[in-house]
């Protein structure tokens, strides 16, 4: 019998891209310990806010998950993104809808996103969304090493999810909380680098 991904019987066995030349288009959700996809509602206000920071925007998505994020900023606009997961299984899932979407402006990084930042990169971005697992302090080290290691241009964005109860992240020295709302049980915040 061949091996087949399980996934999440949630949404209709996945996420939905919302806007864009993609729109309603749906990408696989791995069933995985620790995934949980953006759901629509947050994805919706965070790529409202996004509005006009998109067009010709170079994005990388760490711990991708579904790619969902990343792929629905192309989706709007983006010219390129880099999407950065560990799991073989999300990879897989990542990789298949990169193909069925003829995605040719997205790149798949199969690794640890703590390792990925740890090098300084070719070019700086434009934008970053930064979605770990919760409880693993993953978004304030991820952070450091984005600012350490200068991957954002200046101007640019990074969106975080963190818990809602979460200590407040430090954020690097003169960045600002641009814009910030609460879901249910998360935080969501779009920072800037001034």
């Amino acid at each position: 019998m061949p091996n087949k991904i399980r996934t999440k019987n949630k949404r209709q066995n996945g996420v939905r891209i919302i806007a864009g030349k993609w729109r309603g288009r749906r990408l696989g959700v791995p069933d995985l310990p620790g995934l949980r996809p953006s759901g629509d509602r947050t994805r919706e206000t965070l790529f409202n806010w996004l509005q006009g920071e998109l067009h010709h925007a170079v994005v990388v998505d760490l711990f991708a998950g579904t790619g969902v994020l990343g792929l629905e900023a192309l989706s709007r606009g983006a010219a390129r993104v880099t999407l950065v997961e560990r799991s073989d299984v999300a990879c897989g899932l990542i990789r298949q809808s990169i193909s069925d979407l003829q995605a040719d402006n997205a790149e798949l990084f199969r690794g640890d996103a703590l390792d990925y930042l740890s090098a300084a990169p070719t070019q700086a971005v434009d934008l970053i969304f930064l979605d770990p697992p919760f409880g693993q302090g993953l978004q304030q080290g991820s952070l450091d090493l984005i600012a350490a290691n200068d991957w954002l241009k200046t101007g640019g964005l990074i969106y975080v999810e963190t818990p809602r109860l979460d200590v407040p992240l430090s954020l690097p020295r003169g960045w600002l909380v641009h814009r910030q709302k609460v879901i249910g049980e998360v935080n969501f915040q779009l920072l800037e680098k001034p």
